[in-house]
């Protein structure tokens, strides 16, 4: 059999008879780390609760705003630590046979989504970067945090507290930790770094989180659920 000229795998190329030939790819930069968590000294448990985001000092490319969801079930908000690009959806369902009353008042991000009944909820819009605190008017107990943020690269550890987050430009930026019990630690890192990260926070006690109501005012204890079937 006579070889095939030249000229004929260019053309079977052309009519999708060869796969093209692999472009150049930027992969960016990985960094890794891990994540302590410790309370009087002792380590906590909790490392998937966790949040970790960088931000390129030259600014991140903005993601586009999807849309969450955080359940309201047997009287608590699932998840509780939600993660979302600033102007982003989130809806809560009302998965209870009471109503519930869904609200924020974290400045830029103030919602009121009234008392509703079991069905497919209401959503609000978050339109500010940075942490929002989510309660409901009828039951003290529920609380939620809603995280936007204007960076793609985030990353929940694992169990064990350890992250990678990829596709990072180099150069100097800003890696940020965060969890609910602890204040927000950042850290100046310019990339690569030779070495994984390692974090560690000071957890304040757990207990309830005691705030008021959507209109400033203390709960009144006394009301019952039977209110609210």
């Amino acid at each position: 059999m006579r070889p095939l000229p030249p000229v004929l795998p260019a053309l079977a190329l052309v009519l999708g008879l060869l796969p093209p030939p692999p472009t150049a790819r930027a992969e960016g930069i990985a960094l890794s780390g891990a994540v302590s968590l410790v309370e009087k000294g002792r380590p906590v448990p909790e490392a998937a609760d966790v949040v970790v985001w960088f931000v390129p000092a030259g600014g991140a490319p903005k993601p586009s705003p999807a849309r969450a969801e955080i359940q309201t079930r047997e009287r608590r908000f699932t998840p509780r630590i939600t993660v979302v690009p600033t102007g982003s959806e989130v809806w809560f369902p009302n998965g209870d046979p009471i109503l519930h009353n869904v609200f924020s008042v974290s400045p830029g991000n103030r919602f009121d989504l009234g008392l509703y009944r079991k069905g497919p909820g209401k959503a609000a819009r978050i339109e500010q970067t940075g942490l929002v605190r989510v309660y409901c008017n009828v039951h003290h107990s529920m609380s939620a945090y809603v995280l936007a943020l204007d960076t793609p690269f985030v990353a929940r550890p694992d169990a064990g507290g350890h992250f990678t987050l990829e596709g990072l430009p180099p150069g100097p930026g800003t890696l940020h930790v965060w969890h609910e019990r602890a204040s927000l630690t950042s850290r100046e890192v310019t990339l690569p770094v030779q070495q994984p990260l390692t974090l560690t926070l000071e957890l304040r006690a757990a207990g309830a989180i005691e705030h008021l109501d959507k209109n400033g005012k203390p709960y009144r204890e006394t009301k019952s659920d039977d209110e609210y079937r």
